[in-house]
Parts: C-alpha cells; sequence; structure tokens
C-alpha cells in the first residue's frame, strides 16, 4: 500500500534569495516573492507546513506601477476611534516609507492563516542597494562552488 509523502521538520531547507525591484511592476514581484515566502516552488511542498525560503528585497525605492495608479492607488488605515480613519495615495507613501509599499503587497498575497506572520517575518526590504546580509549569499555561492567542482571530478 503507499502512503501519502508528508515532509517532517528535517525535510526544511531554507535558502535565501536576492532580488533587486529596480524597474520591477510591483504586483508581478510581490506574486514572486509571496512563493518563494510559502514555499510553492519546492518539490516536497505542503500547505500546512512552512516550507518557505528567506527573501531579501533591495532597492524598493525604485518599484514600478503599470496605469495611473501612482496617483489613483490608495492605502486605507483606521485607528478605531471616531474619525480615526486615515489615507495615503501610492506616492505618499512611496515617499514616506517605500519599504512599507513591498511589504503590503506581499502580506496580502500570502494565506491568511496561522503560517502568515512566520512568512512575513523571512522577509526583509531595504530601500537602497546595500544590506547586511552579504555574507548569506557569499556562503551559498561557496557551497555552490564546491558542488560543482565535486560534480566536474566526478
Amino acid at each position: 500500500m503507499k502512503r501519502t509523502y508528508q515532509p517532517t521538520k528535517e525535510d526544511i531547507v531554507r535558502n535565501w534569495h536576492l532580488i533587486d525591484a529596480k524597474d520591477k511592476i510591483l504586483g508581478r514581484m510581490a506574486s514572486e516573492i509571496a512563493k518563494l515566502l510559502i514555499g510553492k516552488h519546492k518539490v516536497n511542498y505542503a500547505p500546512h507546513f512552512d516550507m518557505g525560503d528567506q527573501v531579501v528585497v533591495i532597492n524598493a525605492k525604485e518599484i514600478q506601477i503599470s496605469g495611473r495608479k501612482m496617483k489613483q492607488k490608495v492605502y486605507y488605515r483606521h485607528s478605531g476611534y471616531p474619525q480615526g480613519f486615515r489615507q495615503l495615495t501610492f506616492e505618499q507613501m512611496m515617499d514616506k516609507d517605500p519599504r512599507k509599499v513591498i511589504e503590503l503587497a506581499v502580506k496580502r498575497m500570502l494565506p491568511k492563516n496561522r503560517l502568515q506572520d512566520p512568512r512575513m517575518r523571512r522577509l526583509r526590504v531595504f530601500v537602497n542597494e546595500e544590506h547586511g546580509l552579504e555574507n548569506k549569499f557569499k556562503e551559498r555561492r561557496s557551497k555552490e562552488k564546491v558542488k560543482a567542482i565535486k560534480t566536474k571530478s566526478s
């Protein structure tokens, strides 16, 4: 009798992905980031298990959107108090904090369940190209080089 494969905690391998937001469309990029955070790109994906990777986004201030959304797209929030309704256009939000635009777009593309917060903690957004995580990507590249050298010698 065949059994359905169920991943365990030992099966989780979290890779690091560096995404440059320069001249990319916000929605398309956010859906790709959400896919990486969920782990849908992995072979052993399970919807009830948090299998996602770490994602670092740089150049958040240079993100693009299509059409006339720069002035028409509006972000709403409410404090819960009378007259506590606030709204900002995309343009105002980019001036205030461009990281928040990407974080909100990705968060709204993730499933609304108990795994949303841990997934969002694995997303790091930086306004410029400088980020303090270069060593994470250097380790990965050196491991890939060693793996490539081993396969060539075999």
